[in-house]
This record gives structure tokens, C-alpha cells and sequence, in this order.
């Protein structure tokens, strides 16, 4: 048997002001104009985890990294992962791919320019890698990226695949380039993907109901949890912005509940970093000599990807108990560095 992929704990670094359902309201040329709290909460956000001893990926936003690079060397020193959200937290579909490039290479340049590291991973801003952009994993691909957590297997009114791989995967372009998908996760109920990643359903859900969907994805899926969060959810005092109602409610509800139930959580679940599944994920690959195989896989790209679905066997003592979500902690890992 294969050693287990570790579930994956994600924090998308960006300010509660620069989220896209405020885009319509609030222009990224008035950012200054707000105050900031994304250095506070994700300071918040580094307690949480070293009192649980978790080591994370921190997808960070290059216009937050320009801002405030002592915040990207604290991430750094805490001993976590460093990773790409883009610069102006655009949209993939409204770039051109030119326009995405020269996003990345500004987002790149500016968190390598804080912490001198240069970045692998990437995760678009609202998972907006879909089948309409599908030219987008090339230019990952092309500068340089080992691993994506932009595609959302699951339907949503702004992203998401609904029929795309849940299971992280390996996919190779024609010019034998490879990167490793690494999908957020989604439980399976019959024709139904639902959302158990963490964000705005980890808030809005009740918390009996994440926790279910938590253990379906690692016992009957046999797959890591890939979670993650933003540090203004764990804000509930941040301002209030004008917008959309649905916006409003995505935004605001259950803030004030998201540190409870990360804290528990966090004490039931182990989690490592992207860069710790990606890497043995691709140990796995290599043992298993899946090199020379390919198929198309879910994704509807139009260059015939190798995508390869890695190995996760789940283990009992890390899961929520079926009558109640957060039992005693399982073996966890103390943050290096």
C-alpha cells in the first residue's frame, strides 16, 4: 500500500475589499483608498496554525506582496509555503492569455522581490480556470508552474467544471510539459459534486454538514482534503461594503464562526502543504511506472492531457466520527523553519 497524500491546507492571501464579489463595486485603482486588515488577519491566521503545529500553503496575491513583503517573510519564517494568486485578482476569463502571462511574471516577481522564493504553485483568483480557458494551463505550464488548485470540480455561478477530475492529477501538454492539478475537494452524492474545500461553504454550511463532507471525501473517495480559506473570514469586525445581496450574504455570514470551527477542525485533521502532496503524488507516479500512459481524463482540453489520478488510501484515526465532527486530534506535524 502507498503511503497516504497528506490533506492540503490552503489560505488564499488577499484584503476583503479586493474579493470579486465587491469587483463590480470597488476598482482595483481604489484599493488604497480602504483600510487593509489582510496583514492583522493573516498574523491571526499564522497563530492559529502554530498553535495546531500546521504547516500550510499561502497563495498570495502579488498587489498584497508589493504592499506589505515583511508579511510575506513572516509567512516564510513560520516555515510555510509560498504560493501565486495573481497580482490584480482578475478573473482568467477576462484576460487575454498574454494578459495572464505578464499577471503571473508581476505576481511571481513580486513575492520572490519579498522573500526571495521563487513560487511553483499557483490557484486562480475564484478557481477561474474553466473549460473556457483551458489555454491557461499551457502558460502555467510555460512559466514555469509545477502545480495548479484552480479547477473547481463542482457548478457555481462565477467558476467551476462540474464533470472535471476531483482527484489530484497529472496532466502533460504536446510539448511534454507537466503540471499537477490539484483540484479543491468535492464530496460525490449521486450526480451532485458538493463543495469541501473550505471558503464560503465551510462557513455557510453547518458545520455537522462540512464535517460529513470532509469524511466522505478521505473515507469513500479515498482522496486528501484540499482546504482553504481567506484571512478576512476570520474578520467579523472588518467594514461592511455596499453590494449585490448575494454578495453580501456569501461574504459576511458566519464570520464571526470561522476561527471555532477551523479550531476544531484543525484538532480532528491533520494537514500538510500543496508542495508535500504535489511532491509525493509524484513519487507515486514514478513508482507505479505511469509515465508512458495517457488519457483524456475529465477535463475537456483540446490537446489530449495525461491526467493520472494519484493514490490516496484513507486512514480511519484522522476522520470526524460519524456522531459527532471533531474528535481527539490525530498525530500532527510540528511547522520547520
Amino acid at each position: 500500500m502507498t503511503n497516504p497524500l497528506p490533506n492540503t491546507f490552503t489560505v488564499d492571501v488577499e484584503d476583503y475589499f479586493q474579493v470579486t464579489g465587491f469587483a463590480d463595486r470597488i476598482r482595483a485603482t481604489e484599493w488604497d483608498h480602504f483600510e487593509s486588515r489582510v496583514v492583522e488577519n493573516t498574523h491571526r491566521m499564522l497563530r492559529l496554525l502554530h498553535t495546531n503545529h500546521t504547516r500550510a500553503t499561502f497563495f498570495i496575491l502579488g498587489w498584497v506582496a508589493d504592499k506589505f513583503p515583511q508579511l510575506v517573510r513572516d509567512i516564510r519564517d513560520d516555515g510555510h509555503e509560498l504560493a501565486c494568486h495573481g497580482y490584480w485578482h482578475r478573473l482568467i476569463y477576462n484576460l487575454t492569455p498574454e494578459e495572464f502571462r505578464q499577471d503571473l511574471r508581476q505576481s511571481k516577481a513580486a513575492i520572490a522581490k519579498a522573500a526571495g522564493i521563487e513560487v511553483r504553485a499557483f490557484r486562480a483568483p475564484s478557481f477561474s480556470i474553466t473549460k473556457a480557458t483551458p489555454w491557461a494551463l499551457d502558460v502555467l505550464m510555460e512559466e514555469g508552474y509545477e502545480i495548479d488548485s484552480s479547477i473547481f470540480p463542482t457548478r457555481h455561478d462565477r467558476y467551476g467544471i462540474p464533470d472535471a477530475n476531483p482527484a489530484p492529477h497529472r496532466i502533460e501538454n504536446d510539448n511534454s510539459k507537466t503540471l499537477w492539478e490539484v483540484p479543491p475537494s468535492v464530496a460525490k452524492l449521486g450526480k451532485l459534486n458538493l463543495p469541501a474545500a473550505g471558503g464560503g461553504y465551510f462557513r455557510l454550511f453547518p458545520e455537522r454538514v462540512s464535517a460529513t463532507l470532509q469524511r466522505h471525501v478521505v473515507s469513500r473517495g479515498r482522496r486528501p482534503l484540499v482546504f482553504y480559506i481567506h484571512p478576512w473570514e476570520i474578520d467579523p469586525d472588518q467594514p461592511r461594503l455596499q453590494g449585490r445581496w448575494s454578495s453580501r450574504f456569501r461574504h459576511y455570514h458566519n464570520l464571526h464562526r470561522t476561527v471555532g470551527r477551523l479550531e476544531r477542525m484543525l484538532k480532528s485533521l491533520p494537514f500538510g502543504t500543496i508542495g508535500d502532496l504535489a511532491k509525493q503524488a509524484e513519487e507515486q507516479f514514478i513508482r507505479q511506472g505511469l509515465g508512458t500512459e495517457s488519457n483524456t481524463g475529465d477535463l475537456a482540453i483540446d490537446r489530449s492531457p495525461m491526467v493520472v489520478d494519484a493514490e490516496w488510501h484513507s486512514s480511519n484515526e484522522l476522520l470526524p466520527s460519524e456522531n459527532q465532527p471533531h474528535p481527539i486530534p490525530g498525530q500532527l506535524t510540528r511547522p520547520t523553519g
